[in-house]
């Protein structure tokens, strides 16, 4: 029966090639993973600098608005 003995080495050739593949991609993954949260803490720490700022800016303004109409109004 060679034919069979054929079938069966090109099967096991196919389940060694998947498990090969599903080992890489899983490695792959992990590393991805790893990635996409180091670029979330990164995108977080950016919108509270940017979140810091933007509160400044309209302190600044709030501030200056009201000594101006003080100023004025007085």
């Amino acid at each position: 029966m060679p034919v069979q003995e054929d079938v069966e080495n090109l099967g096991l050739k196919a389940l060694e090639r998947i498990a090969k593949h599903e080992k890489e991609c899983g490695e792959r993954w992990a590393e991805a993973s790893a990635e996409l949260r180091a670029l979330r803490n990164a995108t977080d720490n950016h919108a509270l600098r940017w979140e810091k700022l933007a509160w400044l800016i309209v302190t600044v303004v709030v501030t200056t608005s009201a000594a101006l109409l003080a100023t004025h109004t007085g």
